[in-house]
C-alpha cells in the first residue's frame, strides 16, 4: 500500500466510525514534489518532521492525537524497539517528543491496522 492510500483508508475509517471527530491529514505526505513545491512546503511549517495526521479531540490528559503514518514496509524501528539510524525518522521522532511535551499523544503508526488500533484506543479512552 502506498502512503497516500494509507492516508485515504485511515481518513475514511475515521469519517465513518467517528463522524463527529475533527481531524486533518497532510494530503501531500508521500507524494513526490518538485524542488519549488518542497521549498514552499518548508516555508509554511514551523518545523520539519510534523506528523501526518492530527485528531483534534481531547481525551483524558491529552489535548489531541498526532500520528506519523508509515506503510507496513517502512522500517522505523529495529527489532529491539530503538529507532533506525535514518535522519528523516529521527527528525520525525524528535517532533513527536516536542508534541508530547506540549500535552499531545504523538507516535508513529506503522500500517493501517496499527493506525486504526491507536485511533480507536485514543478516542475510546476516558
Amino acid at each position: 500500500m502506498l502512503e497516500k492510500d494509507l492516508h485515504t483508508k485511515v481518513c475514511n475509517f475515521i469519517r465513518v466510525k467517528y463522524p463527529e471527530v475533527i481531524f486533518r491529514t497532510d494530503f501531500a505526505a508521500g507524494m513526490p514534489m518538485s524542488i519549488g513545491m518542497a521549498k514552499r512546503q518548508k516555508v509554511l511549517q514551523s518545523h520539519s518532521g510534523y506528523p501526518d495526521l492530527f485528531i483534534a479531540e481531547p481525551r483524558g490528559e491529552y489535548s489531541g492525537l498526532f500520528l506519523e503514518l508509515k506503510t507496513e514496509n517502512n522500517k522505523v524501528f529495529k527489532k529491539d524497539g530503538t529507532l533506525l539510524a535514518n535522519a528523516h525518522h529521527k527528525e520525525q521522532a524528535a517532533m513527536l517528543v516536542l508534541l508530547q511535551i506540549r500535552g499531545f499523544q504523538a507516535q508513529f503508526a506503522i500500517g493501517y491496522e496499527d493506525a486504526i488500533n491507536k485511533i480507536v484506543e485514543y478516542l475510546e479512552s476516558d
